[in-house]
């Protein structure tokens, strides 16, 4: 009987097609039950479901809110959902989203980890950015271990990158290796000694879950006050340390790590890049119609002014058009068609 036998999965960019790889290697016994966060969009339906039932030896389904824990089932959080794990049942909550996402990884994770303890494996497959970061920090100050795909291996390496940096992880792997070195750290011996529940983890988890009493005692918010606000609801934002790993966390509980959230703001500024250039082409526009009616009225003075006005705005919209053009370095993944047509996003905003 394994030992530690909650294995929670994070993947966003790229994760359809290592999850099926993944669930495919699983044995027929799997004496553990799996907990899997795919970024989805809020507003669609998850095929992932009947994708990997096609591959796995065990039951894959979107869990009911409340159902109890069963070992070897493969629960995948539905969209719009965070999926957190209780002592004996799973929770499904609309709370505050993580780095722009619900479900999001680290909600799951550091869930799990308030719960089971050393008991845990967090896994962190391909993905952009830094998620699942901070809730792997989590799962290891309880005692459980740390699997990463190895980022050579994965179609987007952001995410397992992340993890490599920040955490101590214990093994790094291609996906196609990844059932041996699961296997061998659910036999990994748990160590007989407590291991502490931090306040923060508790808070965030309780934030994450859209707890009141979280968010209305502001004198329990984890970190300290920041100088950003939050992209999602323009509040505060608090500043929290996982060792060097910096991330944010409002008053409400939307949180962001910092490359998510300069990506966030990036997404904001291109925004507002786009508003302004409506504005200045409109001006354009309108100062060239100005000036041709002065034009037809004799009028060469005004028709000047206003030709010269237009000019002027247009240099100032063409600057703008040019950072708008410039490439920002974002990867995209394709989406994955199964074989009946249906097709699982395997990147969505704010990857």
């Amino acid at each position: 009987m394994a030992e530690r036998d909650i294995i929670v999965v994070g993947a966003s960019a790229g994760g359809v097609e290592a999850m099926r790889e993944l669930v495919h290697s699983l044995p027929e016994r799997l004496d553990a039950a799996v907990f899997v966060t795919l970024h989805f969009p809020s507003h669609g339906t998850s095929v992932l479901p009947q994708i990997l039932r096609r591959v796995s030896h065990q039951p894959v389904l979107h869990p009911s809110d409340g159902e109890r824990i069963a070992m070897g089932r493969i629960y995948i959080a539905p969209p719009d959902f965070h999926l957190l794990v209780d002592h004996n049942a799973i929770r499904l909550v609309r709370g505050p989203r993580e780095n722009g996402h619900r479900p999001a990884i680290d909600p799951m994770f550091r869930s799990a980890a308030l719960a089971f303890g050393p008991r845990v494996i967090g896994v962190v497959l391909t993905g952009n950015l830094d998620d699942g970061t901070s809730g792997l920090a989590a799962i290891k100050r309880r005692g459980g271990l740390a699997l990463v795909q190895d980022p050579g291996d994965a179609l987007f390496p952001s995410m397992p990158q992340s993890a490599i940096e920040h955490v101590a992880i214990d093994r790094i792997s291609p996906i196609r290796s990844m059932w041996p070195a699961l296997d061998a750290l659910m036999k990994t011996p748990i160590e007989k000694r407590e291991y502490a529940i931090m306040s923060d983890d508790v808070t965030e988890n309780e934030l994450a879950a859209a707890n009141l009493s979280a968010i209305e005692e502001p004198e329990r918010h984890p970190g300290h006050v920041s100088a950003f606000s939050c992209p999602d609801c323009g509040g505060v934002l608090w500043e929290l340390r996982d060792g060097d790993f910096v991330r944010f966390r409002c008053r409400v509980g939307h949180a962001w790590t910092s490359d998510g959230l300069i990506a966030k703001q990036s997404d904001i500024l291109d925004d507002a890049l786009w508003t302004a250039l409506r504005s200045l082409e409109e001006s354009v526009s309108l100062a060239r119609q100005l000036a041709d009616r002065h034009q037809e009225r004799g009028n060469s003075r005004l028709a000047a002014r206003f030709e010269h006005q237009a000019s002027a705005t247009e240099a100032r919209a063409d600057v703008i058009r040019t950072a708008l053009m410039q490439e920002r370095g974002i990867q995209v993944a394709p989406d994955v068609e199964d074989s009946e047509g249906a097709s699982e996003p395997s990147r969505v905003a704010g990857d």
